[in-house]
């Protein structure tokens, strides 16, 4: 499921995301409800139980309301996606220390935006094809081009590098989310997927390590054990992934700076 930002009325949209003008009813007794509390109820019911489940109805009955109760501050489910999108990206830190360095700030920040695509999985499902261009939205590229400023780097570089970064750790991301979600939906683990398939490959593609030798050959590597045997397979498939493919961005970005200032 792909959600398209910005589907709403733009002006109304833009006015709620930055808080400019009368964005929410209009003078009279003290309203029982706030544009904030309806977006914390949007993003607990997407939090629990993803983005499939959003609708006006489920949020007002989250906050014991009918949902044209919530019309009156948020216009539609377009307008609200919008709101939550860049509400829960204010969680992400704004500062990172800059005394070591560039590069360990990047896989901090790295780090930080992947475990929060984790715990908003929904967030994945909002596409990048047309931004929000809410505040949030827009402080989390300041800090990552913050953080890269220090490398020196011209604004050409700089955006292939955003571009680059940001789209490994969403892309890292996804994979997670995505093999958490099989094992709910489908009541089978990854390892049980696995354990099922593997000998009916090797029973129906004659000859596989000479067809692919190389696939043969990468499938035989396996990421380092860890403490958390309870994590699956392919979580921590991605996991090492997420690190060894990080180390390698850094260091090409590092031998980018290098040519630009040899």
């Amino acid at each position: 499921m792909v959600v398209f930002a910005g589907q709403g009325d733009a002006r109304r949209s833009m006015s709620l995301l930055w808080r400019s003008g009368d964005a929410g009813p209009r003078p009279g007794p003290k309203p029982g409800l706030s544009v904030d509390a309806i977006v914390d109820a949007a993003v607990a019911v997407a939090d629990e139980h993803g983005m499939s489940a959003l609708s006006m109805r489920a949020v007002g009955e989250r906050l014991g309301r009918t949902a044209m109760a919530l019309y009156t501050y948020v216009p539609s489910k377009a307008e609200l996606i919008d709101l939550m999108y860049d509400k829960v990206l204010g969680e992400l830190p704004a500062e990172y220390p800059s005394d070591g360095g560039w590069r360990p700030a990047l896989a901090a920040w790295a780090g930080d935006v992947r475990a929060f695509y984790l715990r908003h999985p929904w967030v994945l499902q909002v596409s990048q094809a047309r931004p929000v261009l809410g505040p949030n939205e827009f402080a989390m590229l300041e800090t990552l081009l913050r953080i890269l400023r220090g490398t020196g780097l011209d604004r050409s570089a700089l955006r292939g590098v955003v571009g680059a970064v940001t789209q490994f750790v969403r892309g890292i991301a996804a994979v997670i989310a995505d093999t958490r979600q099989a094992a709910r939906e489908t009541g089978v683990s990854d390892e049980e997927w696995w354990y099922a398939r593997s000998p009916l490959l090797d029973e129906f593609a004659e000859r596989f390590e000479r067809r692919f030798p190389l696939s043969a050959w990468i499938g035989e590597a396996h990421p380092p054990a860890t403490d958390d045997e309870c994590t699956p397979y392919l979580e921590r498939d991605a996991e090492w992934n997420f690190k060894v493919g990080l180390g390698v961005l850094l260091d090409g970005i590092e031998a980018a700076v290098a040519r630009s200032v040899g």
